[in-house]
């Protein structure tokens, strides 16, 4: 195990460790100075704030030039948290999510049920046109990981859905670490260095497994709604090593498509050359 992925279990064990003494505080009282308590989450913050300085100077001193990749999806689709209107497009570069993007199939205009402020408070996953639609290899790659056990959740796009998934969900999810974060995922080798990370999937739909080499287009999941997602979309992004808690983000082209902005829509034909491609 490397230094960098031993302080990130530190960083989260410290966090469990908090929130475990006040817990035993309020229900059985400590039998020393309280103040102690935020020892843990002092720890995790020091941590926290290292990592952050030392992200910050590679991503300085070793720039990445944007690889070109094939589109994952297929149809008419939609962009959220682009990295064409900013990075880090998600607001962190956690979990190698510098220059993430999320896409949600959009086959025609007011397809894909909307925001609600009050009701309904939840959606069933197979309300939204996402659910259960392919997504595809972007390279001819191995495969390095897979996970398809998590269930698919009900959708968190109401205001009071989203305020439990932001302050009580994402934050538990986080502790917990990619796996609770990413869902049923699975990440691609595509060699030079580059990984691609797919996340949210549908439970039970990995046509693929770790070691399997696939071709650029290949069938290997469908789109979900697992892990910490507000509704069934596909959370793509490329990083540098195969570990999103020790990974940088790295930036993308899609062949023979623009990048699309926060609410554009763009469709994704049904054929894309293989082969991965850097400046």
């Amino acid at each position: 195990m490397s230094a960098q992925k031993m302080l990130v279990l530190v960083h989260r064990w410290g966090w469990m460790a908090f929130f475990a003494l006040i817990l035993l505080d309020l229900f059985a009282g400590l039998p020393f100075d309280r103040r102690w308590v935020w020892s843990p989450a002092l720890l995790s913050l020091a941590i926290l704030v290292v990592a952050l300085v030392r992200a910050r100077r590679t991503r300085r001193e070793h720039p990445r030039e944007a690889v070109e990749v094939g589109v994952p999806v297929r149809g008419r689709w939609s962009a959220l948290n682009s990295p064409a209107d900013r990075t880090p497009s998600h607001g962190t570069h956690g979990y190698g999510q510098t220059y993430a993007i999320d896409l949600v199939a959009e086959p025609a205009e007011g397809a894909r049920p909307g925001f609600k402020v009050l009701w309904p408070v939840v959606r069933r996953s197979r309300d939204f046109p996402a659910f259960g639609e392919p997504l595809f290899a972007v390279a001819d790659a191995t495969v390095v990981h897979a996970e398809d056990r998590q269930r698919d959740h009900l959708s968190r796009n109401s205001l009071l859905a989203v305020l439990y998934l932001m302050i009580v969900e994402a934050s538990f999810r986080d502790i917990l670490g990619v796996r609770k974060i990413f869902g049923n995922h699975v990440v691609l080798d595509l060699g030079d260095g580059v990984f691609a990370a797919y996340a949210h999937l549908r439970r039970g739909s990995l046509t693929v497994r770790p070691g399997d080499r696939v071709r650029a287009g290949q069938p290997i999941a469908r789109c979900g709604n697992s892990g910490n997602s507000s509704e069934p979309h596909l959370h793509f992004q490329l990083m540098d090593g195969p570990d999103a808690d020790t990974a940088l983000g790295v930036p993308f082209r899609w062949r023979g498509l623009e990048v699309p902005r926060n609410g554009e829509t763009f469709t994704a034909g049904d054929t894309v050359p293989g082969g991965l491609h850097t400046p």
